[in-house]
């Protein structure tokens, strides 16, 4: 296990290193210190005991967590919330309606995990438990969640990345919380003061149109934070959203061209790649920056989701 790694955004939300595929910065849980303690995702059960060393470390009991939200069911963010939930005797977990049946019997969510991770998926996911009935609560569009005297999160239905995932507005930040919907913030990048944001288009859900909806949906909103699944937070909000429905124009583009030669996702990655590297070289990026290790992975996946996508609409 690697030292435990936590950022504190404000006063009231701090970030805990999930350590998610053993990387660094890549997924972490959300800490909302209110009179009901909040988390945000919990990654796949390896994260589990980040979140646990991480919550003793800011002075928290696992007795003290309250509600666990995940703002989609895909493993890299509510995998290990079966297993973190054994622990956590008062809490609830807060899904997706389309998400919490999911969430009561995951047998699906592993065999499809298991078929792309094959050898892999024991040390990246397992176990994957499920969560009983009783301690789930469905949250839809509009529906709110007191969590303080004056803290009352509000959950958006925002589909795009996936058909069940949450968006949580939290107004004491007057911040958002987005999961996968608009895109991943590149926080090696940032650490050298460039703010980099691509769209997450993985499979089997991702729809180009309905990512569009939410991210200008979230954009009416005027926020002063977004808080991303892939990971942190920044407060360059028109930014951050401006660039993912430019590199999701970029990455459709290459789709179709790639998919009219008959091609398939291995040559997709590759070239929404090159797209990457070609204008991270404006940016004086080296090629062997650490953040092609995220950027790598997520091109092959992206790549997948965009062809899964165009097989079914036959662009």
């Amino acid at each position: 296990m690697q030292e435990v790694s936590i950022s504190s955004l404000d006063n009231r939300i701090h970030l805990i290193d999930g350590y998610d595929l053993g990387i660094a910065r890549r997924t972490g849980t959300y800490v909302i210190d209110d009179e009901h303690l909040t988390l945000i995702e919990t990654g796949p059960s390896p994260s589990v005991p980040y979140i646990k060393s991480g919550l003793d470390s800011l002075g928290f009991s696992l007795e003290q967590v309250k509600f666990i939200i995940v703002t989609h069911i895909h493993l890299d963010h509510a995998g290990g919330v079966g297993l973190f939930l054994q622990e956590c005797p008062n809490a609830t977990v807060v899904v997706h309606p389309k998400g919490a049946r999911h969430l009561a019997d995951p047998r699906k969510l592993i065999a499809g995990a298991q078929a792309v991770y094959q050898d892999s998926f024991n040390d990246l996911f397992a176990p994957v438990l499920a969560v009983p009935e009783d301690r789930l609560e469905v949250k839809e569009e509009g529906e709110t969640l007191r969590i303080g005297a004056q803290s009352e999160l509000r959950f958006l239905d925002t589909p795009g990345h996936a058909r069940h995932h949450l968006s949580i507005y939290d107004p004491v930040s007057h911040g958002m919380f987005t999961g996968d919907t608009v895109g991943v913030h590149y926080k090696p990048l940032m650490d050298d003061g460039i703010g980099f944001f691509l769209p997450s288009t993985s499979p089997n859900h991702f729809d180009p149109d309905a990512m569009r909806r939410s991210v200008e949906r979230i954009r009416d909103w005027k926020l002063d934070s977004i808080y991303f699944g892939h990971f942190g937070m920044t407060k360059n909000v028109d930014v951050a959203l401006d660039q993912v429905e430019e590199w999701l124009d970029v990455f459709m583009k290459a789709g179709k061209q790639v998919f009219s030669e008959k091609k398939g996702h291995e040559e997709l990655a590759a070239r929404l790649r090159t797209h990457v590297e070609d204008y991270l070289r404006t940016l004086q990026v080296n090629d062997n920056h650490e953040v092609y290790t995220f950027i790598n992975l997520d091109m092959h996946v992206c790549a997948i989701g965009i062809m899964d996508y165009l097989k079914k609409v036959q662009v």
